[in-house]
């Protein structure tokens, strides 16, 4: 649970704002019904953590008196258990945005008992800005302190905070001292974005240059509380890397080696981006044992993996948005903080995300999915096409815009009972347009310069399991002979049916056979 902490103990520095502090209660009362709140977090980051659970027992509470009360909560990403777990729990989000992580809310979006908005990263300070999405009421910030003059420490994640003091209304700040002193400094705030058609280039043209300030400014008269806590972040445990990891991570990285070799990038790679995940965490790890020195990274999050790579001095530099570290590594980089504040750049998304900037410094971009088709589409969000897992994040930013773009998967789900390779994808994120990489543990399929027949077939070979390779082939093979045309060869009834099956059966396909055609087809499972 969160504590206050005394006024005499503050961080916040500036005496008139100081006048502001105030209880989590009541700064909690200032927000209203059918508000629109920007909040800060971002992956389990910097997110606020004490007003957001009174606000919650303030809808509990009217909503038990039979009183309407919800609001409207835009983030950087995820955030923690004490925001989106209360504010669910106690029915009080009429719409969420742009992404969530948490199973309360994932609950109740799939129960369609609140509206989600799925968006990419990059495109959320500017619909804001733009005013696609209405009016920003309130922002609820959490900060590291607030200094003499006024200026804010950002925390541990900067996600849209920029954005949601500039458009919001009033702010709510949360001071927590929990957080290290020592992050002031390792932030860079860029307020040179002008909206269109006075919208000028950004100038940066390495990973760990800074073009901002240090600092989050905010007009003072816009401050409406301040509340004190000492709240720790949320931080989940990686797990180690499993067979199936260690050997997507060996692929990718004999991969980086062979495109060096061919003379398409320099021995030091490109800037890499590494999304969420332990999957992408195990390429971190296997970057660490490989052969590539003097490494930069483009990325969102900073996760343990890299943290590695910076402390061994394979990477020199590192640009982000938040962390997302585990328990262990959240001790360790906190207790030295001041040692990495030279090598690690905390920016806004709409800068970490930009993808004119992505482009412009040829990003290497490596992000799981939940599942990839025979062509390259990719799912990153959907289970069975209907139910929202976590959101597509900043994926779609990076794919797009990428030098290389790389998706990668175990090859089955399930124990075993799913096929992550499927004929036709239930929910399109990334097209394959988008896709040039799919890889599983079974091998990597390099999709560039590939018509859609002979990515399909090169898929099948590459990635696909075993278990699962007869009935994909025997569905191209049958697609290619009676498709309506022959360029993306598809059997529409059937390629849905691998996930009708599942939704009847809770197997994709039966463990011993499997009917693709009316026919028995039987598969040879591996020992």
């Amino acid at each position: 649970m969160a504590t206050v902490v005394s006024p005499t103990a503050t961080r916040v520095l500036n005496s008139s704002l100081a006048r502001k502090i105030m209880s989590a209660g009541e700064a909690a009362a200032l927000i209203n019904s059918g508000d629109q709140i920007g909040m800060s977090g971002f992956t389990g980051s910097g997110y606020p953590k004490v007003v957001p659970i009174e606000l919650a027992h303030r809808i509990a509470d009217a909503h038990f008196h039979g009183q309407k009360f919800q609001v409207s909560v835009f983030t950087g990403a995820s955030t923690g258990p004490e925001l989106d777990g209360a504010l669910a729990i106690a029915g009080g989000i009429h719409l969420r945005l742009p992404y969530q992580s948490d199973p309360e809310t994932r609950k109740r979006i799939n129960a369609g008992e609140m509206d989600y908005m799925d968006i990419h990263l990059s495109h959320v300070a500017q619909f804001v800005e733009y005013g696609f999405l209405g009016k920003l009421n309130v922002a609820l910030i959490e900060v590291a302190a607030v200094l003499e003059d006024g200026r804010l420490v950002p925390s541990s994640s900067i996600g849209n905070n920029n954005t949601w003091i500039d458009q919001a209304d009033h702010v709510i700040l949360e001071v927590n001292s929990w957080q290290p002193a020592a992050l002031e400094g390792m932030h860079d705030i860029y307020y040179g974005l002008q909206p269109p058609p006075n919208r000028g280039p950004i100038p940066l043209l390495h990973p760990g240059q800074r073009i901002g300030t240090p600092y989050l400014e905010v007009p003072a008269e816009k401050v409406v509380a301040i509340v004190l806590t000492d709240s720790p972040d949320r931080n989940s445990a990686f797990r180690p890397p499993d067979a199936a990891s260690r050997l997507i991570a060996g692929h990718i990285l004999e991969f980086l080696s062979w495109e060096v070799q061919k003379g398409r990038m320099p021995a030091n790679l490109l800037p890499l981006q590494s999304g969420v995940g332990n999957i992408a965490n195990a390429v971190l790890f296997g970057l660490e044992e490989g052969p590539f020195q003097d490494l930069t990274s483009y990325t969102e999050v900073i996760q343990d993996g890299m943290i590695r790579l910076l402390k061994s001095g394979k990477v020199t530099s590192a640009s982000a948005t938040a962390f997302s570290l585990s328990p262990a590594m959240l001790t360790e980089v906190n207790a030295d903080m001041a040692s990495y504040r030279s090598r690690i750049v905390l920016r806004p998304q709409e800068i970490s995300n930009h993808p004119e900037i992505i482009r412009r410094l040829g990003v290497i971009a490596m992000n799981g999915m939940i599942e990839a088709d025979i062509y390259g589409n990719v799912n990153s969000t959907h289970v069975m096409g209907s139910r929202i897992q976590n959101g597509i994040g900043g994926s779609g930013d990076f794919a797009r815009n990428g030098y290389l773009s790389i998706f990668m998967a175990p090859s089955t789900a399930q124990q075993g009972t799913i096929s992550t390779i499927v004929p036709m994808v239930s929910h399109v994120d990334h097209t394959e347009h988008d896709v040039q990489v799919i890889v599983t543990e079974h091998g990597l399929a390099d999709l560039r310069g590939l018509s859609p027949r002979q990515r399909a077939h090169l898929i099948i070979e590459k990635c696909s399991n075993p278990d699962y390779k007869p009935l994909l082939l025997d569905y191209l093979n049958r697609s290619e002979r009676l498709s309506f045309g022959k360029h993306t060869p598809h059997l529409l009834t059937e390629s849905l049916g691998w996930h009708n099956r599942y939704l009847q059966t809770g197997r994709m396909w039966p463990q011993d056979a499997a009917t693709a055609t009316g026919r028995e087809l039987k598969i040879v499972r591996s020992a």
